[in-house]
């Protein structure tokens, strides 16, 4: 009698399989909104930019549909993908140009850029650019080393500045500065205010301070306030404001609506990103990521705004 030997089969728990299938249809939605012309890689790239009065606000689909986005994803190098790193840098580029500082011989200093586009696209523009980020002797940065996001700009003045100590030779003198998904990662809420109070020392009277972070959808919960990534909830954002009023300067409102695209009720998991190796199966492309779980939080990106007092 012959035996019959069972083929084994890999195990998937509830949990890995309901993630996979969220990023497979997550991907299936994307691919429809790309192939309907709303975004992507094939969407026409406006030759000029759009004035639409920017303030404060929250990342959303609308944002990456848009004729104004897609201006600065041709001029930054990058796809118009509905991810949030996207619409970051958009969003610091198009507050730059609206404030009529995208003009040569003006200055800007950018914090943790990283291998941020910003830093060469503002010195293509005739900006007078100081590139900082966190020494790579220092033992914080080993985490943005490792992940190949640490770099100081190629050909660009650069400076090791630890946003937690900024130096005093550079109060008062530039005309914008900026940060890009950073200043959640120092360490708690009240360091990330207190990074951006300070910040605001280094611009001229009437300059501005442009920052996107790390933004908590759930406005009543416990707060994700200490630990390697915080996220700041609109009653942070609202205090934030009060202590830069209280200094003299001035936050531009903040539109909390978090958008009504299908995508804007999305919800991205670990792992981020290129995943193949992680998986199973091969990773979907363009999973969007506008919003994301961060330990049980809903997170997104939020963009602010800061008039320095005159």
């Amino acid at each position: 009698m012959f035996g019959f030997r069972r083929r084994r089969r890999p195990a998937f728990g509830f949990a890995r399989v309901a993630a996979w299938n969220t990023k497979v249809l997550g991907a299936v939605l994307a691919r429809q909104c790309y192939e309907a012309g709303l975004a992507g890689p094939d969407i026409p790239l406006p030759a000029e930019p759009e004035h639409i009065g920017l303030a404060g606000c929250l990342c959303r689909q609308a944002d990456l549909e848009s004729p104004w986005l897609h201006h600065w994803c041709g001029a930054l190098g990058m796809v118009p993908f509905y991810h949030r790193k996207v619409w970051e840098m958009a969003f610091v580029a198009q507050a730059i140009w609206e404030a009529g500082l995208l003009a040569p011989g003006r200055r800007a200093l950018g914090f943790a850029v990283g291998r941020e586009a910003l830093p060469g696209f503002l010195a293509a523009r005739g900006l007078e650019v100081l590139a900082t980020d966190l020494d790579p002797a220092d033992p914080r940065a080993a985490r943005w080393i490792g992940t190949g996001q640490h770099a100081p700009p190629p050909a660009l003045p650069f400076r090791a500045v630890d946003m937690t100590r900024i130096p005093r030779d550079l109060h008062g003198q530039f005309d914008l500065v900026w940060s890009a998904c950073a200043l959640e990662h120092l360490g708690s809420l009240r360091a990330g205010e207190n990074f951006i109070l300070e910040a605001m020392r280094c611009l001229k009277p009437g300059g501005i301070a442009i920052h996107t972070t790390e933004f908590d959808l759930d406005a009543d919960g416990p707060p994700l306030s200490r630990g390697g990534t915080v996220l700041f909830q609109a009653r942070h954002i609202e205090k934030l404001g009060r202590r830069l009023a209280s200094a003299g300067h001035r936050m531009r409102p903040v539109d909390f609506d978090p958008g009504a695209g299908l995508l804007d009720q999305f919800i991205d998991q670990p792992p981020y990103g290129a995943a193949a190796d992680r998986w199973p199966l091969s990773q979907p492309a363009e999973t969007p990521h506008l919003r994301a779980l961060v330990e049980d939080r809903v997170a997104t990106s939020i963009g602010l705004i800061i008039e320095a007092k005159h």
